[in-house]
């Protein structure tokens, strides 16, 4: 039997399991980081054996005793993969937390961006949260004793940002998603929420961050004026997954300095180096 969680512990996860999709790098490492501190057995889910064993390794050296690392190598977006990911989470005494952090992104114009270029994003970001979702609440349903749950959307999935539609698309489904298995999930104990991370210093982010330009307006749009690190994320994760939120669910919360009260960013430049003038701005009038 697991024992029950005492928030007041140093260790107030002890005993408890949880599994990070895109858990290598990032978001997910940190968030990873944040529940094995805490007492938490972490398996992390992604792509690149290399960088999960590194990751794992790292983990390994500062977690308490009673605390294990696994990871398992797997495509979110393949079915038979992430199923056969969870399985070594939930493999002694159950599965109690997730984090689906597992994401991909693109920039390209509405008219010129390539359907294999949609399809791509939206398969991990969507699609690939759907599965993992299905399987982990599975394995929570099985242990009986429920169980909690975060996706990490994006601003981006509630203000438009040009250029990113798939992106967009991809984030905005993931937290309809969330709300819905809030809703049929809690009958069993399980809760699901999402955190929707402005622009984060990560392998993702690092590409809009590198301009000048475009990092001075993703400030101008916060009132918070600087850009977000992955362990302001993984504080909110956290929360959201532990005890202390026991009575919260069907949450998507801002983690962005409060840009989602203004606009998206200015992404044309990028745009514009990547696809041309005439794919962002139009064909040049006729003199």
């Amino acid at each position: 039997m697991t024992p029950a969680i005492d928030p007041s512990s140093s260790l107030p996860l002890a005993g408890r399991s949880a599994l990070v999709t895109g858990g290598g790098t990032g978001i997910g490492r940190a968030c990873a980081e944040a529940l094995v501190v805490d007492g938490a057995s972490v398996t992390l889910v992604g792509r690149r054996a290399d960088v999960l064993d590194g990751a794992a390794a790292a983990l390994a050296s500062m977690a308490p005793p009673g605390a294990r690392v696994r990871w398992a190598s797997a495509d979110v977006a393949d079915e038979e993969q992430g199923a056969a990911a969870v399985a070594p989470a939930a493999e002694d005494d159950g599965l109690d937390m997730a984090v689906l952090s597992a994401g991909t992104g693109t920039v390209g114009p509405l008219t010129a961006l390539p359907l294999e270029e949609w399809q791509r994003v939206v398969e991990v970001n969507l699609t690939g949260s759907f599965l993992a979702l299905k399987h982990v609440a599975a394995a929570m349903i099985a242990t009986g004793r429920g169980g909690s749950v975060v996706a990490i959307s994006s601003i981006a999935g509630q203000r438009s940002h040009r250029w990113m539609a798939p992106y967009c698309a991809s984030k905005a489904g993931l937290d309809a998603l969330v709300e819905v298995a809030a809703d049929e999930l809690g009958r069993q104990g399980i809760r699901v929420c999402s955190v929707r991370p402005g622009v984060v210093s990560t392998e993702l982010g690092d590409h809009l961050l590198s301009d000048p330009e475009i990092t001075a307006d993703y400030l101008a749009q916060m009132p918070v004026g600087r850009t977000g690190e992955v362990t302001d994320v993984a504080a909110a994760v956290r929360f959201l997954l532990g005890p202390e939120s026991g009575w919260v669910t069907g949450v998507c919360l801002n983690v962005d300095g409060g840009h989602h009260i203004r606009r998206g960013p200015d992404l044309d430049s990028l745009a514009r180096g990547l696809y041309g003038e005439e794919a962002v701005d139009g064909p040049a009038a006729t003199p």
